[in-house]
């Protein structure tokens, strides 16, 4: 530990040893340590390598801010890539290895892109990659893939061993953030014995006060903060809540918190992550400010980093960034890191600081000895991987090109604080800019409105713009007390109103005081130096992981980008992980500058959820392996199995494709399957489709909406196909209608269907007509239904005997037992053969299924599953929903017109069929389309015609929807939509199949077994 202070760090145990590796290399550390602060504290400063051009990255920041010190964790199934070393608690046996290099983080082959980046400026994707067209697939494609990403993905087969969970939590008053402000707001609301809880990012409380050794009501603010918590501590209306980031915050007061629960300690007996779904009558953000940077060349040497950071490794974790380091500046804020260094006995030889006139803090850091240069600049830094010295000039650039050259090996930057409105802008918050800070804070007139059209979120602290510790105080304070004060008492938690009261323990009712004297103004300098003559080729880096440079968004305001939102995207400024975090505030500064406006003029890009990345192991919480997608089985899914079948996933569902025999393929058990169905007699598991009940004195009215045809009109004992849409007129599904009483209905949909139908319905019946009355219900589960096809279909139901189906008509439906078992028998056909659909309760389906079986023996019974089915009603020229409908298809595309009423005034959809486009004479329709060879067409293959569109794509006028090999036929069939296809019978088309090869068909019917329905009539 070359670089650890022998004393201090009040974070540190130093009685508690930690030992890691980084890329394979032995390190030590102490319990409280973060890997960044025990990396620096080794002596190792290069972490990392930047994302485009592979310079040498080290820490930059000691937060969630930080860009550019990203491990790869762990290993085997706990490897994590894109791990920010700043907020990863050291523990004993940590592995971590930097990213983005090869072969060696010393000797980086990938950094022949730095010498390269004159020619890779910003936007040179744009430019360079759309000619010569050909050599996007071949060269420019592959080689983008193979360099895109940061980090290793973690292996395919790997398995997180860890747990996570997710908890659902109300609360009247959320803080989010721990430092002094959020704790001072958090007293205040505590007071009004409301439920108060209270989320911290870091393991620790307090925040900058207690690292710059501020004072608060006349004790140091350690002390302040340690005697606030014990007293919070003790209410029991108050929860606080470490390691816990305010992740988003959402409608309705819903906020998201991400909690990292045992990161420190793998393997404990508890949840890796917890993510935290509260509703929050207000939330306060006091989440502080961050620092900016400064932009002079060569800011990304290791070895730079920000000042407060500085100050944070050597007051938390006593380590020493450099031992000899410059100071630079244009606020007082970096003085105390100066002061700090010095305690510390290390040197700094020089302050340089970009305002003109001194302040009282420069004053002290005189009296202290240090040298302070007020009006200069820093023209660039020098070194590779590690800073070795400082070129000093003035900062307007005038007298002289280098004014001194300074030997250091740490560079400490501040151009002045950020707050930090992330979360105040996540739902609709407001900023406006303060000229006196140079910086964006939260508009008080425009906060994040609830439907009450009150704010429900406060700004707190720095986060407010109340920089001084002294506004800091009194600004936490009146947010608390503002919150408890806009709960009013019917929105309060009932624990919250039960314990009203509880926080009259705290004996004080003001706000906290301190003798710290607020700073001298900064002056704003986003570019360093400025001078006309001075080369702004000069690398000047604004993202340090993206490598975007103040150069990169000059060339977008000259290039026409004049929108932050597309200076953004054009020059990658802000996307890297860190989300801007360090780098926008410049980035549109600059932009400002090379535009001539206003900051405020340009505006911010926009703030998104989450604050900082979150793991997906929280987001699935226990939703994961087996429980990610329940799989749903069917009452006969043992049956199946046991039976050597070949599985399906149908939405959420298995159902089996096939079944075949020891040495036959799938296509062949689907052929045997198709024939003995048309000859003899199938049986298909159909307990998958969706079985909605429907009933109430509004039923016929309610179906009647919902179906393009009428359904009130159907008799009881009856069946009647029916086909739903949207409202844009688009057909969404389809299935059959059963009445099995005056005011009742079942309602058939699809197999993945069923949940959506029913959804759908109920959002109908809640939203629209409420005041109607019809009660639906899903059964789908409730029975098992099993399809019985075939010329004998009704021979095997005879043998079982209880009911007399010899008169049940095609359509209609009847109720009774078969074989003692209590069933509902439904004479409907997807198959176009005699054929019977039997619903029993779920647990008596295996038993009606063995029997149908056994009788069936004599009958030449076998099971046939969906591929077979999927054939055999194509064969029959019915459509499938998924297949012949893609979103944008109505019914009268698919030939469905005598399934739309001309009798209904209205129906869901009837609207949106009547658009112009839906009437169009020229839509695709449905044909069935016959290959001149008999071969099968590749299911989506388009029709081609000679010409291209303007994108230079062939011009099409059709596509398949569905195609088999027909057993029965002996040859393919297909169906497809093509444009006028009706009117088009004997025409051929020409499907391209890849490689210039191509597929002759000839448009036909589509319907190619049965045109009269003799069989299913039988």
């Amino acid at each position: 530990m070359s670089h650890r202070l022998k004393t201090g760090g009040r974070l540190i145990d130093r009685s508690a040893p930690a030992s890691f590796t980084f890329n394979g290399r032995a390190m030590k550390g102490f319990a409280g340590d973060t890997l960044a602060s025990a990396l620096l504290g080794a002596g190792q400063v290069l972490m990392g390598r930047s994302f485009k051009y592979h310079r040498p990255r080290g820490v930059v920041a000691s937060g969630a801010e930080e860009p550019n010190a990203l491990m790869g964790l762990g290993r085997g199934d706990r490897f994590e890539p894109n791990q920010r070393a700043t907020t990863t608690e050291l523990f004993d046996g940590l592995e971590a290895a930097s990213q983005n290099h090869w072969p060696s983080l010393n000797h980086d082959i990938g950094v022949v892109s730095n010498a390269l980046s004159r020619f890779l400026s910003a936007g040179f994707y744009y430019k360079m990659f759309i000619h010569p067209r050909p050599f996007w697939k071949h060269i420019y494609e592959p080689f983008i893939r193979a360099s895109a990403g940061l980090g290793k993905a973690p292996k395919a087969d790997a398995r997180d061993p860890d747990r996570y969970e997710q908890i659902y939590a109300f609360c009247d008053v959320l803080v989010i953030g721990g430092g002094v402000a959020g704790l001072v707001a958090a007293r205040a609301a505590a007071r009004s014995g409301l439920r108060v809880v209270v989320w911290e990012q870091t393991a620790h409380w307090g925040g900058r006060a207690v690292v710059d050794g501020d004072r608060i009501d006349g004790q140091t603010a350690e002390h302040w903060v340690a005697a606030t918590l014990s007293a919070l501590h003790a209410l029991p209306n108050v929860t606080l809540l470490t390691r816990t980031m305010g992740a988003g915050v959402h409608d309705h007061g819903y906020v998201h918190g991400y909690q990292r629960v045992s990161d420190h300690t793998p393997g404990a007996d508890a949840p890796r992550h917890r993510l935290w779904r509260m509703r929050a009558a207000r939330t306060i953000t006091a989440t502080g400010a961050i620092e900016r940077p400064l932009s002079f060349a060569g800011n990304d040497i290791p070895g730079v980093m920000l000042a407060s950071a500085m100050r944070d490794y050597l007051v938390n974790w006593a380590v020493a960034p450099g031992a000899r380091s410059v100071v630079v500046t244009n606020n007082d804020d970096a003085y105390r890191t100066a002061l700090a260094l010095l305690d510390a006995g290390l040197e700094v030889p020089v302050i340089v600081d970009a305002r003109a006139e001194l302040s009282a803090m420069a004053g002290a850091a005189q009296a202290r000895g240090l040298r302070v240069l007020p009006g200069m600049a820093v023209r660039a830094v020098k070194g590779g991987k590690r800073v070795t010295g400082v070129e000093l000039c003035r900062v307007d650039g005038t007298g002289g090109a280098v004014a001194e050259v300074i030997a250091c090996d740490a560079i400490a930057m501040s151009g002045g604080w950020s707050p930090v409105v992330h979360l105040w802008s996540h739902c609709g918050g407001k900023l406006i800019w303060d000229d006196a800070g140079a910086f964006f804070r939260p508009d008080p007139a425009q906060p994040p409105r609830g439907a009450d059209g009150t704010g429900f979120v406060l700004a707190a602290g720095a986060a407010n713009g109340a920089l001084a510790l002294r506004d800091t105080l009194r600004d936490a304070h009146a947010a608390g007390q503002a919150a408890t004060g806009q709960v009013a008492t019917g929105q309060a938690t009932k624990q919250g109103a039960a314990k009203q009261g509880a926080g009259s323990s705290i004996p004080q009712a003001k706000a906290p005081t301190t003798d710290t004297a607020p700073d001298s103004p900064l002056v704003p300098v986003w570019i360093m130096p400025r001078a006309a003559g001075y080369d702004l080729r000069a690398r000047m880096w604004l993202d340090f992981q993206n490598d975007v440079k103040v150069a990169d968004i000059q060339l977008a305001a000259r290039e026409g980008f004049q929108s932050v939102e597309h200076a953004k995207r054009y020059t990658t400024l802000g996307m890297a992980t860190d989300q801007g975090k360090l780098s926008n505030i410049n980035g549109l500064a600059v932009l400002s500058d090379a535009l001539g406006q206003p900051i405020p003029a340009t505006g911010t890009t926009t703030f998104r959820p989450p604050y900082t990345p979150i793991s997906m192991g929280a987001i699935a919480a226990e939703a994961r392996g087996a429980t990610f997608q329940p799989l749903r089985r069917t009452p006969l899914h043992d049956w199946h199995e046991a039976h050597g079948v070949a599985w399906e996933p149908v939405g959420h569902w298995r159902r089996p494709y096939c079944y075949p025999r020891d040495g036959e393929s799938h296509h062949d058990a689907v052929n045997r399957e198709v024939s003995n169905t048309r000859t003899n007699l199938g049986l298909l598991d159909a307990s998958t489709l969706g079985k909605i009940l429907v009933q109430g004195p509004d039923a016929r009215r309610f179906l009647d909406m919902l179906y393009t045809n009428m359904m009130s009109t159907l008799p009881v004992g009856k069946c009647r196909y029916g086909l739903m849409c949207n409202e844009n007129g688009f057909l969404m599904d389809d299935g059959v209608v059963a009445r099995l009483e005056d005011q009742a209905f079942l309602v058939h949909t699809t197999s993945g269907g069923a949940d959506h139908i029913h959804a759908w319905m109920e959002d109908w019946l809640q939203c629209e007509w409420w005041d109607w009355q019809v009660h639906t219900v899903n059964l789908t589960e409730q029975f098992a239904q099993i399809a019985v096809v075939g010329p004998n279909a009704r021979k095997v139901l005879e043998i079982l005997g209880g009911m007399d189906l010899g008169a049940l008509p095609f359509m209609g439906w009847a109720e009774g037992t078969l074989a003692g078992i209590p069933a509902r028998v439904f004479r409907i056909s997807f198959s176009g053969e005699l054929s019977f659909e039997v619903a029993v309760p779920a647990g008596q389906g295996l038993a009606l299924w063995q029997r149908l079986m056994d009788a069936g023996r004599a009958f030449g019974v076998m099971p046939y599953g969906t591929e077979a089915l999927h054939v055999l009603r194509a064969e029959k020229g019915f459509i499938m929903i998924g297949d012949e409908t893609d979103g944008t298809v109505i019914p009268q595309d698919l030939n469905l017109h005598w399934a739309i009423s001309k009798k209904k005034t209205d129906f869901l959809g009837k609207r949106g069929m009547a658009r112009v486009a839906m009437q169009a004479p020229d839509r695709w329709r449905l044909v069935g389309l016959e290959t001149l060879d008999g071969s099968v067409l590749p299911d989506g293959a388009y029709a081609v015609l000679d010409g291209q569109n303007d994108n230079y794509q062939r011009l099409t006028e059709g596509r398949v929807t569905s195609s088999y090999y027909s057993a029965t036929l002996a040859r393919g069939i297909a169906m497809g939509l093509v444009r006028h296809g009706p009117e088009r019978m004997g025409e051929v088309l020409t499907f391209p199949t890849g490689y210039g090869a191509t597929v002759k068909a000839r448009i036909v019917d589509p319907v190619w077994y049965d045109k009269a329905g003799e069989k299913q009539n039988a």
